[in-house]
């Protein structure tokens, strides 16, 4: 598969020298989310970089319950050279499983809303790999995206990132509650023909969920 890239090459070459972003660009919001303008960038418990969103009118002791939707690619993910369908739907499958019960730690995962409910819809957005030291991407559309590189760097150490986009509402009245957008690093891989597994994400998808489970808001 031949991956098409969206950056000028002159463009690629001047940015070469930058660092690896460690928080998602706006080009990279997929649209999940609908309304991006009110996120700030912050620190999850953990100390990484995020971003969030907190309503004023947001008060976590008015909620006692959560209707966990399932995590889902958004736009649908395609497989590709590097990651497999099989891939995909482990990351997916995985990525929901511990995150429903990181959820599920901070309040009851209820079936049916109701009053004093949020209800949790997120998506990944994106699997990326992209070259450490850099901060350009070669962008496939955003679902599953994985980054190939220029000839000149095909050999280049790459991390393997996932990115998360996250919205609390509430259930009976759909005002959204909180959101959070969320890049998570993976292990590093040799270069960029490497197959990205689940493995590879994992440290980063459970580093977000010890954060989902650490966080608190008023």
């Amino acid at each position: 598969m031949r991956f098409r890239l969206y950056i000028p090459a002159l463009t690629l070459a001047m940015l070469a020298v930058g660092c690896t972003s460690h928080v998602a660009d706006k080009q990279q919001f997929s649209g999940f989310l609908g309304d991006y303008s009110q996120l700030k960038s912050e620190q999850s418990p953990s100390g990484k970089p995020t971003l969030r969103w907190i309503s004023p009118d947001y008060h976590s002791a008015d909620y006692t319950n959560v209707v966990f939707e399932p995590v889902v690619y958004y736009p649908a993910a395609r497989p590709t050279e590097r990651i497999s369908q099989q891939t995909l739907d482990q990351i997916r499958q995985y990525t929901d499983s511990q995150l429903k019960r990181a959820v599920a730690e901070r309040k009851p995962v209820v079936g049916k809303p109701g009053a004093h409910t949020l209800r949790v819809k997120s998506a990944i957005t994106a699997v990326t790999a992209e070259n450490e030291g850099m901060q350009f991407y070669e962008v496939v559309p955003i679902a599953a995206v994985v980054a190939s590189t220029m000839a000149a760097t095909g050999h280049r150490t790459q991390n393997s990132a996932l990115f998360l986009e996250v919205e609390a509402v509430d259930a009976q009245t759909g005002k959204p509650m909180i959101k959070v957008v969320r890049k998570a690093f993976g292990k590093s891989l040799p270069n960029n023909s490497t197959p990205i597994t689940l493995n590879d994400l994992r440290p980063g998808i459970d580093e977000m969920i010890r954060d989902v489970v650490a966080f608190s808001a008023p």
